[in-house]
């Protein structure tokens, strides 16, 4: 038996309710079209997706009206050739730049480097985004989680991003982080080796599984409450969301992890990016040379408040 899929007896009806074509209706027929197909070819520098979200926001109007719908059916010219309608798309401004004076740790003509709050996305999530993102200040060489404060490198040239890049795919840079988590180790030092894999029950997280890609997890003991511990952890291998999965598989999830600790009242995920050891190029060469660095940001205030409220 073989399992194909639906076909449409008249194939070209579909083609008629998505506004690519239009059924004549004697000499002058009405001509309409789809709202979001007319913004792809006004708006080119917008995929379609976005114009559709656009539209579903309330960015666009129809002859000063609001409308929502990306398949609303558009009369683009009646039957006595007349074009009246107007279609406005205001692009919804972009949040306001964070003070990179104020986060700046280290800058040259090839790089910049970062404290990035807690918060700030690493990259847009599809075309558009109206919130500040890391690549409005650079090249994204690498990522932190949003939740996730602390060192970022940004290249200002591809040459440089480029370098930085395959640095982290040879693992040739040292990362350190600091965390809180609720729980107290085992073992006051030690080294989480057990492979991750995505969760596909829950595709936009990550779980142990011994099918999983190797993943390698230092961690010492910097400081302990009765119920919390500050943990300063070095990964070996960068596999997505891989310190928050294994502090959770040992039983000290991060606090305020929203998805690994929903339970955790936390102001914020508790996860510091400290330092970051790597080769940049020399600011007198052309980026094919270079020095080794270590970037350091200092652990956020927080971070100590909220060992101190578990003693309280």
């Amino acid at each position: 038996m073989i399992i194909t899929g639906k076909k449409f007896s008249k194939p070209e009806m579909s083609r008629v309710k998505n506004g690519d074509v239009v059924l004549s209706s004697g000499e002058n027929p009405i001509k309409r079209r789809r709202l979001d197909h007319i913004l792809v070819e006004e708006h080119p520098e917008f995929n379609r997706s976005t114009l559709q979200n656009f539209i579903k926001s309330g960015y666009v109007t129809l002859n000063g009206e609001i409308v929502k719908k990306p398949n609303l059916e558009v009369i683009i010219e009646d039957e006595n050739g007349s074009k009246n309608n107007i279609i406005s798309l205001s692009v919804p401004e972009r949040a306001t730049k964070i003070d990179i004076k104020e986060i700046t740790i280290y800058e040259d003509e090839n790089v910049l480097v970062i404290n990035k709050p807690a918060g700030l996305l690493s990259m847009a999530k599809g075309e558009f985004t109206e919130e500040t993102t890391l690549e409005d200040y650079g090249l994204l060489v690498h990522r932190l989680d949003r939740g996730t404060s602390g060192v970022v490198i940004l290249a200002k040239n591809e040459a440089t991003q480029s370098m930085l890049r395959k640095q982290f795919q040879e693992r040739k840079t040292h990362k350190t982080y600091v965390a809180v988590v609720d729980g107290i180790p085992k073992n006051s030092e030690a080294v989480i080796n057990l492979p991750i894999a995505r969760n596909m029950k829950r595709p936009t997280t990550f779980m142990v599984d011994p099918k999983g890609k190797p993943a390698e997890t230092y961690y010492k003991t910097i400081s302990q409450t009765n119920s919390k511990s500050m943990l300063l952890l070095k990964p070996v291998t960068g596999r997505t969301h891989q310190l928050r999965v294994h502090l959770k598989y040992i039983g000290c999830p991060i606090v305020g992890d929203p998805v690994y600790n929903p339970e955790s009242k936390g102001s914020r995920l508790f996860l510091h990016a400290k330092s970051l050891e790597i080769t940049i190029p020399n600011t007198s060469k052309d980026g094919t040379d270079g020095e080794r660095r270590i970037f350091e940001a200092t652990i956020p205030a927080e971070f100590d408040e909220e060992m101190k409220s578990d003693v309280l």
